[in-house]
This record gives structure tokens, C-alpha cells and sequence, in this order.
């Protein structure tokens, strides 16, 4: 499909994720936030109206539609129309909720200094976007830097129930590889990690999910990767996705049976042929690393666990490292 140009600011597209409008450059802390819809429209206002209420107010948002059978770009519309920002609206790709978001990364342009990833039903506390901002200030010019964090985890009226867990260790590569420790729906970008993903995305084919991809290209790239322990989104529980929040013992029990059945090892492998096809992007460290991981996987029994060792791998958790183990020990790692 031939997209449209983007008329004046504030004006709606309706174009695709591979032909954006262009963007103004509103400033060396202007953050575009990337949403991902697909049949949100139930509660997709209040997640827009919490980026109004943001503290940091000098935003714009992309929206890329994957084909909503509902009246959420609708909704997307008339949102727009009630904002002094600059918004957006695409027709995504059509190929899940992983390839809208690398492609509306691409979406994002060469000048944007900061790009924020949004689910469509969550909500934003005021200071998100100006508490990312203040940790990637740090980073030196030129280091692709990824923000995460914790989020609220939220009944379906967003009545809070907990927490996500916090994690102690450092975020690494090494981490990267066999955990994701960030929702997509904490994460901001500064413009060099915003430059990687847009030049890495087309390796990308066959990734289990965008968040864990970022965060496996961007520590392995040598960026710094933020972890943030204070949590600044409501996230959203439904009954379809109960597993999602990760941190019960039903969740733990899901994904133990989800290694056993050998889904972890397919991700891994999704994911290593990804960084694979991307390799003249790692440091040779993350090279040599994913090399041995590839190698581990494929050792007799008796070496694995030590193999496992000798590389550095760990995920965030005691419970986690146990289940690490386990993968390695029935070669479903």
C-alpha cells in the first residue's frame, strides 16, 4: 500500500510503518512514544490520556494499527484532535506484536533524541517519561543506553495487586541471552540505542519478542542498559494474559513446563540466529559469549552444567537459576 505524507503537525496519517510522516525535531529532549494497537479500544484512553498528564510534556506519539477490528484508531483520531501533540497513526505490518514494534522503531526517524515503547491499555504515572530521561542524561553521547524498569501490576479496573519482582543483579548480555528483565512497556530509548534497533531490525526475523531482542542488541552492542527498581506503569492484568505479570508461582510453574516441553530452547534459538545474522553489531566479548552459548547447547550432558558455568550465564532469581540448570541438564537449553 502507497502511504501518505504527513500534512501539517497534529494532522493524521494513515499510512505504514515502513513510509512514516516526518517528524519535527522539538528539541534535544523530545521523546516520541511508540504504541503498538491491535483491537485495543476497551482501555485505550486512559493509557492516552496518561501520556497528557506526563510532567514531561514535550512528546509525540506514533500509533501503528495492526489491523484493529474494533475502534481503536478511531479513538487514536479523536485523541488527536484534543492534544496540542503531534500524532501519528500507521497501518502496521500485519505480522504480530513483535515486528509493529521493530518496525515502528524504523517509524521513529533519524532525529528523534528519545523514543518511548507503549502497550495500548496500560497507564502511565507523571513521571515516567521524566525519570527515563534523567537516567539516560547520564550516558555519554554516542552509547546506545536502553530504560526499564518495574511496573505495578494492576487487576483489570487497574486496582493495584503487587509489584513486579525487583531485580538485584546487573543487567548483561550474559543475562540478556536466557532472561528479558524489562517490559517492552518501560522502555526508553536514547538516540544511539534508537539508531541500533532501527539498523539491527532486519535480522530480527523470528524473535520471540521485541523487549528481549532490545535488550540482548543493545548490552551486546556494549550499551548501557538501566534498570530502573521504582516502578512507574500501571500494568494492566486480563484474564487472557495472567501469566504475563511473571512473578507468581503459577507464572514459574507455566514457564518450567514451558522449558520442559522445549519452548525455551526454540527461543533461544530464535533468538541466537537473530544475533548471529547481527554479529558484526556485538563487541567481540558478546561474540565470544554467544558463541559458547551456541556451543553449550549442543555438549554431551556431563559438560553442559559446567559449560553453563564457565560461560557466565544467570538469569535474575535463585528459582531462575534453578530452571536454568534444569534446561541445561535436559538439553533444553
Amino acid at each position: 500500500m502507497t502511504s501518505n505524507t504527513k500534512e501539517t503537525v497534529n494532522q493524521r496519517l494513515f499510512g505504514t510503518a515502513a513510509s512514516p510522516g516526518i517528524l519535527s525535531d522539538d528539541g534535544a529532549d523530545h521523546v516520541v512514544i511508540l504504541m503498538a494497537l491491535y483491537n485495543g479500544r476497551a482501555d485505550l484512553d486512559s493509557q492516552l490520556e496518561s501520556y497528557r498528564a506526563q510532567s514531561h510534556r514535550n512528546w509525540s506519539l506514533i500509533v501503528s494499527d495492526d489491523g484493529s477490528l474494533d475502534d481503536g484508531p478511531d479513538r487514536i483520531r479523536d485523541f488527536a484532535a484534543r492534544t496540542d501533540r503531534d500524532v501519528t497513526l500507521l497501518r502496521g505490518p500485519g505480522q504480530g506484536f513483535a515486528r509493529n514494534f521493530l518496525e515502528l522503531l524504523s517509524a521513529a526517524g533519524p532525529h528523534v533524541p528519545f523514543a518511548a515503547l507503549s502497550d495500548q491499555d496500560d497507564v502511565w504515572l507523571p513521571e515516567k517519561l521524566g525519570r527515563a530521561l534523567r537516567h539516560l542524561a547520564n550516558v555519554p553521547d554516542g552509547q546506545p543506553a536502553l530504560y526499564a524498569g518495574r511496573t505495578v501490576i494492576c487487576d483489570q479496573d487497574l486496582k493495584p495487586l503487587r509489584r513486579s519482582p525487583e531485580f538485584a543483579l546487573p543487567p548483561s548480555f550474559r543475562n540478556a541471552l536466557v532472561q528479558s528483565i524489562g517490559g517492552g512497556n518501560t522502555m526508553v530509548l536514547n538516540r544511539a540505542a534508537l539508531d541500533l534497533a532501527q539498523e539491527t531490525a532486519r535480522y530480527a526475523e523470528g524473535i520471540v519478542a521485541h523487549d528481549w531482542w532490545l535488550y540482548q542488541i543493545v548490552s551486546g552492542a556494549g550499551g548501557r542498559v538501566i534498570y530502573d527498581p521504582e516502578p512507574l506503569v500501571l500494568y494492566r492484568q486480563h484474564d487472557r494474559n495472567l501469566i504475563g505479570a511473571n512473578d507468581t508461582m503459577r507464572a514459574s510453574l507455566h514457564r518450567l513446563a514451558q522449558v520442559m516441553r522445549g519452548r525455551f530452547r526454540d527461543w533461544n534459538t530464535a533468538n541466537s540466529t537473530a544475533l548471529d545474522a547481527a554479529a558484526h553489531w556485538l563487541t567481540p566479548e558478546a561474540r565470544d559469549t554467544l558463541a559458547r552459548f551456541r556451543d553449550l547447547r549442543n555438549h554431551p550432558v556431563r559438560r553442559r552444567l559446567a559449560a553453563l558455568r564457565d560461560v557466565g550465564l544467570y538469569r535474575q532469581t535463585a528459582r531462575g537459576n534453578i530452571a536454568l540448570k534444569l534446561a541445561a541438564l535436559f538439553n533444553r537449553i
